[in-house]
Parts: structure tokens; sequence; C-alpha cells
């Protein structure tokens, strides 16, 4: 019971300068007249920004369409079981997997607007960038909430069902309203100095907001926040499992997938407190960088309906007798 459990759970210096400097000046007069028209010349923020939001728009264009695939196959297996509909397991799965498939998409509209220079207003920019947050966001409440479900099933699986049953609906509303509002308020709180003539104003690059020291620190407690109550549950379920039997050969298997469960949890946290860290800088070591951490980030999202989802053994099973009617169907 607790590996079938645990296989359900759901669980963003310029150093051309330097380079250019040491190879190519002749004096330390004009080494210094290099290092000046390379700070304002070469080092665009803007031609990077534009470069790095067109790579990363390729990489969501492909990213939303694997995992919008794979997501759409789990929720029409789902919803065509009335046994699978109402377990809270399931619908805190597909809640997770919709959030994936709409960060991703709301990722192309938000970088392919800064790729293509598309002068939106500021307005339309904060609106969508808004949004990919909130989602972003889900992403994570959904596996917290995914992670102490896991938890209550195994540790606590007389009292949780009824439990869980009633409140879990409420408990869905919740975790969206304090998204949305915690949002608003730091958008209301870092917005006030344009005027409303600036926010209608058309922007090439859509400006991101969200940058200064209250957006940072309530998006830090957020993370860790989150992180503890997936550890703590973790943590729990391991404790129970060698309690349960150390040498069980399901709690062999359980203990793997809390072990992969881990680590793609490490690939969505690790990018995410480098990008904090790193902000916007040009050069081909920061942007190289940047890409890289992006594309282990995206590589997180794009397989997450395969290791939250397909994984599961039940899950497994009903695709195969659902992938076998589909094709008797079709002629």
């Amino acid at each position: 019971p607790m590996l079938r459990e645990l296989e359900s759970h759901a669980s963003s210096f310029n150093t051309d300068s330097l380079f250019l400097v040491l190879f190519s000046s002749r004096s330390p007069d004009s080494a210094e007249l290099k290092i000046m028209n390379l700070s304002s010349e070469r080092c665009n923020i803007s031609d990077w920004l534009r470069l790095e939001a067109t790579v990363k728009a390729s990489v969501y264009v492909v990213a939303f369409s694997f995992a919008t695939f794979i997501t759409v196959i789990i929720i029409a297996i789902v919803s065509q079981n009335l046994k699978l509909r109402k377990e809270t397991r399931y619908i805190l799965l597909c809640h997770h997997l919709l959030c994936i498939s709409s960060y991703c998409g709301l990722g192309i509209v938000f970088q392919g607007m800064r790729a293509l220079l598309a002068n939106s207003p500021l307005l339309i920019c904060w609106v969508v960038f808004g949004a990919q947050l909130s989602v972003g966001e889900g992403i994570l409440f959904t596996l917290a909430l995914m992670a102490l479900n896991t938890y209550l099933a195994i540790c606590w699986p007389l009292r949780s069902l009824s439990l869980v049953n009633s409140v879990k609906y409420r408990i869905l509303a919740g975790t969206w309203t304090t998204i949305i509002l915690k949002n608003v308020c730091l958008f209301v709180i870092e917005g006030t100095n344009p005027t409303p003539v600036a926010v209608l104003k058309s922007e090439p690059l859509c400006p991101v907001i969200l940058n200064g020291t209250p957006a940072r620190v309530t998006g830090m407690v957020f993370l860790f926040l989150l992180l503890s109550v997936i550890l703590i549950s973790y943590s729990l379920i391991y404790q129970e499992g060698k309690r349960a039997g150390h040498f069980n050969r399901s709690n062999i298997k359980a203990r793997k997938t809390v072990f992969i469960h881990l680590v793609q949890m490490g690939l969505h946290v690790v990018p995410t407190l480098v990008f904090i860290g790193l902000g916007k800088t040009c050069g081909v070591f920061f942007f190289a960088l940047n890409l890289v951490l992006f594309s282990v980030f995206a590589f997180a999202q794009c397989f997450n309906p395969l290791i939250y989802g397909l994984q599961n053994r039940e899950l497994q099973s009903r695709l195969h007798h659902w992938m076998c009617f589909n094709l008797k169907v079709v002629p």
C-alpha cells in the first residue's frame, strides 16, 4: 500500500570585455579605452534579453508540447473512471499537471512577446507574467499538498480518508486565493510608481515586475515553507516504512520512488535559487549558464507528468486499456 500511495504522489560581468582587453590591448591607455567602449557598446542588455527570450520561447514550445500531450492522456483516463475521479490524489495530480501545461503555455506567450518585440502595453506584460508566476507557484503548492496527502494516507489511513475528502476542495480554493492575493498585493506595492499613462505605454522587451526586496523575500519564504512541508512529509513516510518493515520489498521500491521524487524536486528548486542570485548580466558565460539552468528547470517541468503520473501502476494499467480502446474506435 505504501508503494502504491507513493507512486501516485505528484510529488529564470561582462566577460567579453575582460577577454578582449587581455588579448587585444597594447597599452594601459588603450585597454582602458576598450573597457569604456565595450561597456557602452558591446554590453547591450536588451540584445541579450531578446536572444535569451528567443531561446526560452523555443524551449517552452517543446516542453509545452510534451507535457500537454501526457497531461491530456492522464486527465482523459481519470475523467473516464468514476473511482479515480473521487480520489484526492488523482484530483491533485490533474490539478498539478494543468498547472505545468499552463506555466509552459504562458511562458511561450511572455517570452514570445519579448523575442518578437511585440510592443505590448506594460499592463499586458504584467498580467501575463503575473499569471505565469501564479501557476508556477501552483505547481509547488500542489506538490506540497500531494506530499501531505500521501503522508496522511500512509500514516493515518483510517482517519485521513473522511477528513481529506471533506476539505479537499476548500483547501484548493484557499491555496489559489492565497497565491492570487499575495501576487496582487506585491504588484500593487511595486507597481505604484508608474503613472496610468506609463502603464499603458508600449514596451518592446516587456519588462517584468516583482524584482524588489518585498517580492524576493516573500517568494523565498513561500519556497522554503512549501519545501519544508514536502521534506517533512517524506521524512515521516520514510520512518513509517522502516517501522513497518525495513526489508520489505515494497518498502525498498518505495524508498527508490522517494529518491526519484527528491531528485526531481532538486531539478525544480536549485535552478530557481541560482536564477534569483544570478540576475541579468551581459556576457557569453552568464548567458550560457542562464540557459543551462533554464534547460534543467524546463526538463524537470517537462517530465513531471511522467514522474508523478504515468509512474503510477494503476494509471499504467488503465493507460493500456485506454489506448487499446481508442485504437479500436479509430477506423
